[in-house]
């Protein structure tokens, strides 16, 4: 593993203040353009009493959104711990404390230490990961119905983008780093899991994949 899963590397970058922009921008304005694609496709699939993973679900705006759509609860697993007191508040507001569990806990790493669920969702997690391969196959793995992630295209404008964020932290000192992974390899580790490919959403900045078991 590169450094960026540290610990301290995430922490850096995904803290309070990472935290609180996300937060009031979702007060503002509500899920950003791909999050509202990835919980359309499975509200159309059905959430009715669902169980849901969600694998670096930061502040939760996509957890509240599928709790009221009918999901029955949630787990969320992050690496930081920054997001921790705007997560609360969120769900405070919302009326939803205890029907979301937060965990810190790499599921790449330690994929026997959180039980599968009815419902996996991955927004802008596998970017900020370097083993999309270990990652997915964990994430596949532990859904039992659906699966929903979102990437950044593939293409000469993000691969320039993000190795000029890379330079960047480089010259700071720090350890994060993210990646372009190719798309076509991050859906065939999930259809080797045993899921399907269901909806493909390409939007300017980011794509989402949608799966079904």
């Amino acid at each position: 593993m590169g450094d960026c899963c540290n610990a301290s590397g995430y922490e850096r970058v995904f803290g309070g203040r990472f935290a609180a922009r996300r937060a009031a921008r979702y007060r503002r304005r509500g899920l950003d353009p791909t999050a509202r694609r990835m919980v359309a496709f499975l509200n159309e699939r059905g959430l009715k009493g669902a169980s849901v993973l969600e694998i670096g679900g930061g502040v939760g705006e996509i957890q509240v959104e599928l709790l009221r759509l009918g999901a029955r609860s949630v787990t969320n697993l992050e690496i930081s711990t920054g997001y921790e007191e705007e997560a609360a508040e969120l769900l405070k507001a919302s009326g939803l404390q205890g029907r979301v569990e937060r965990r810190l806990l790499d599921i790449a790493r330690a994929p026997d230490a959180v039980a599968p669920a009815d419902v996996v969702v991955l927004h802008r997690v596998v970017c900020c990961y370097p083993d999309y391969e270990r990652l997915l196959t964990a994430a596949g793995t532990h859904a039992r119905r659906l699966l929903v992630f979102s990437h950044p295209p593939r293409n000469l404008l993000s691969r320039a983008a993000f190795a000029a964020e890379n330079l960047m932290r480089q010259v700071q000192g720090r350890q994060f780093r993210v990646f372009v992974h190719p798309p076509a390899a991050m859906v065939a580790v999930l259809n080797a899991t045993g899921l399907a490919t269901r909806v493909h959403y390409r939007g300017r900045s980011w794509h989402a994949v949608g799966l079904e078991r």
